[in-house]
This record gives structure tokens, C-alpha cells and sequence, in this order.
């Protein structure tokens, strides 16, 4: 039997999983870093993958009917790239030097969203942004890597995304999508590089009914929200979590 602090920390980490399938998106990367503080960061990925799959289920039919179609015909094509790419270099990667890129993507984004339209001072600066496909097929394609690597596929995915101004019901559930079919793909490469035990399965199984609550608290929560505090907690969250990755990606060197 897991210790009492293991079981806390990882329905913690459970709930926060089907929070960002419930619709709060920057949450969930939270939920790797959480777990990682009980066991190995790559032991925490493969635990809580199950646990993904099994919220992306009830996510899919909370936000069936609200997602940007174009948008994931762009990204998950992409993200199938970048879970290829990082199979390849599963057992070459530092989830140090990850961690500290994403951290890094996510502080110049929120820096860029704050202070880049008062900095330029152009014309429509502050203007939504349509689909693009060469910005997509990156975005996507490293949120497809940094999702295999360490679940952290969100901050790329919201610098791409953000700048669109969706409304939230299609923002939510286009994430729920596009990570549902990420998360699918990752399974076969997953179980190639290390296979589940029934002791896993048991781990996931205990964990599950706290990220199934986590999913409908998220939904409740992202239709009650305001668009504009809605938007403000994603991009407050993602600033937080970028400045931990950068953090510890950088501690090692002092």
C-alpha cells in the first residue's frame, strides 16, 4: 500500500487532470511537477497517462459540440509530428532542458500578451488573430513533443490559441480534443518504452474517480466564469508555471 502522502498528493495531482479537461487547461500541467515530488518525473508521466485518457472520455462529450474545427485540423496533424519526434528522443531528452523551454515559451508569451501591444503601439495590435497553418504546425508540433515529454503540451497550445480570442466554450473544448487525441497517440509509444505493470493499472484505478470529479468541477467552473477573469486566470496560471519550470530548470547552475 502507498503512504498516506503519496495518495494525497496524487489525487491532487488527479484532480488537477480533470480540471484542465474540464475546461481550465493551464492547470494541468501542474499535475506532472506535483506527482514528481513523490516519484520520478518520468514514473509520474506514465501514471498519470491513464488517468488523461479516462478524463479525456467525459471531456469530449461535456465540450462535443464546442471546438474550433479549423484549428484541429491544424494542430493535432502537427502534434502527431511531434509525439514521433519525441519518441525518437525519448531516452536522449532532459526533462530539465524541457521543462525550462516550455517555462521559458510561457513567460515570453504572457510578457508579449501584457506588454507587446503597448511597446508597438500599431494599428490593430490588439486585434484577434486568424488560424494559421506554418504557426500552427509548429505550436502544435512542440505541444505534441512537450505533451509526450512531461504532459506539458498546454503552453504551447495557449500561445498559439490565445491570440485567436475564441469564446471560452470553443476554447476549452478544442484543448479537450486536441490533447484527447494527443493522449490516445501516446499510449502505444508509451508502452513501448516502459510497460505498464497491473501495479500501475491499480495506481490508476485508485486515482481515477478524483480526476472524474476534477472534469465536471472544471466544466461548472468554465461556464460560470467570466470571459475576461476566464482568460486572466489561464494566462496568470501559465505565468506561475513557466516561472516554476524556469526555475528548476535553471537551479542546478547556482
Amino acid at each position: 500500500m502507498p503512504d498516506l502522502s503519496f495518495l494525497i498528493i496524487a489525487s491532487l495531482a488527479s484532480l488537477l487532470v480533470g480540471l484542465s479537461k474540464g475546461g481550465l487547461p493551464a492547470v494541468g500541467i501542474l499535475a506532472v511537477p506535483l506527482l514528481a515530488l513523490k516519484i520520478s518525473p518520468v514514473k509520474a508521466a506514465a501514471l498519470l497517462l491513464p488517468i488523461y485518457i479516462a478524463s479525456d472520455m467525459v471531456g469530449i462529450w461535456l465540450y462535443r459540440r464546442h471546438f474550433s474545427k479549423r484549428n484541429l485540423q491544424i494542430l493535432i496533424p502537427a502534434a502527431f509530428i511531434g509525439i514521433f519526434i519525441g519518441w525518437l528522443y525519448a531516452a536522449r531528452l532532459s526533462d530539465r532542458a524541457v521543462g525550462l523551454l516550455v517555462g521559458l515559451m510561457g513567460l515570453g508569451f504572457c510578457l508579449n500578451t501584457w506588454l507587446g501591444p503597448r511597446l508597438r503601439r500599431a494599428p490593430g495590435a490588439g486585434e484577434p488573430r486568424p488560424a494559421s497553418v506554418p504557426a500552427g504546425v509548429f505550436w502544435g508540433s512542440l505541444s505534441g513533443f512537450t505533451s509526450f515529454v512531461s504532459h506539458a503540451g498546454s503552453p504551447p497550445f495557449q500561445i498559439y490559441v490565445l491570440p485567436q480570442r475564441l469564446s471560452k466554450p470553443v476554447f476549452a473544448g478544442t484543448s479537450t480534443l486536441l490533447f484527447a487525441a494527443i493522449n490516445l497517440a501516446k499510449l502505444p509509444p508509451y508502452m513501448q518504452l516502459r510497460p505498464y505493470s497491473l501495479d500501475d493499472l491499480r495506481a490508476a484505478a485508485v486515482l481515477l474517480p478524483a480526476a472524474l470529479i476534477g472534469t465536471v468541477v472544471g466544466a461548472w467552473a468554465t461556464q460560470r466564469i467570466a470571459d475576461q477573469w476566464f482568460f486572466r486566470f489561464v494566462q496568470l496560471t501559465l505565468l506561475g508555471v513557466s516561472c516554476k519550470l524556469v526555475w528548476d530548470g535553471l537551479r542546478p547552475l547556482f
